[in-house]
């Protein structure tokens, strides 16, 4: 452990921060776009960390992962936030509009991934501990959105997969999200091999076109 993984730990807690209120805001906005205002009314339309918090999710799974990392391990960081609010009767068309809100999320942070890569590349030449603070901010941007491309309860595209299957099948995944902290320890500690490789081949891509080289080895 030295100063600098200190600061590496310090600034993925960061990136965690900035990518996961990015990412609840843009699920939030969306909705109310769509008709739905019980995000605004639920007080989740804001960039505020603390509306979004989740105690295992938000704190407790991230601070374990960031002990990891402390200790010269894998900086491969993860949080979620509590279940959005939402009234899907509110939407004019219900399964469509709610998956183009469980897709906002992880569109935001490759969104906000295209940001970071790009301030990487403009101050990668001159190097120093900013150009390091945009690379760990990228990369929790970047598994913040890959991560949530997979159909595991709580993350997003197990929403968007529910919507696709028969009623009974879709209430069977629609109530797994309550085991969601059960589903992320055995992802991180007992299964966590090809759920890493499959973010490490989708986030190197992302990587490549935002900043010019892979984000993971």
């Amino acid at each position: 452990m030295s100063g600098q993984s200190a600061l590496h730990v310090v600034y993925l807690a960061v990136g965690l921060v900035v990518g996961l209120v990015v990412h609840e805001y843009a699920h939030a906005w969306t909705a109310t776009r769509l008709g739905d205002t019980t995000p605004r009314v639920s007080g989740r339309l804001t960039l505020r960390l603390k509306p979004h918090v989740d105690p295992f999710g938000t704190i407790f799974l991230p601070g374990i992962l960031l002990l990891v990392v402390l200790f010269g391990g894998s900086t491969f960081v993860f949080a979620y936030a509590k279940p959005q609010p939402l009234n899907p009767w509110s939407l004019r068309r219900q399964d469509q509009h709610a998956t183009l809100i469980a897709l906002a999320g992880p569109a935001a942070n490759v969104a906000l991934a295209f940001v970071f890569g790009g301030l990487f590349r403009a101050t990668a030449a001159s190097g120093g501990q900013l150009s390091i603070f945009l690379a760990d901010c990228l990369i929790a941007s970047v598994i913040l959105g890959v991560m949530n491309l997979m159909p595991i309860p709580p993350l997003d595209m197990s929403r968007v997969v529910a919507r696709l299957l028969p009623p009974r099948a879709r209430e069977v995944m629609t109530n797994l999200e309550q085991y969601g902290a059960i589903f992320m320890l055995v992802i991180f500690f007992i299964i966590h091999g090809p759920i890493f490789t499959f973010v490490r081949i989708i986030g190197n891509g992302i990587c490549r076109a935002t900043a010019g080289g892979p984000c993971f080895l």
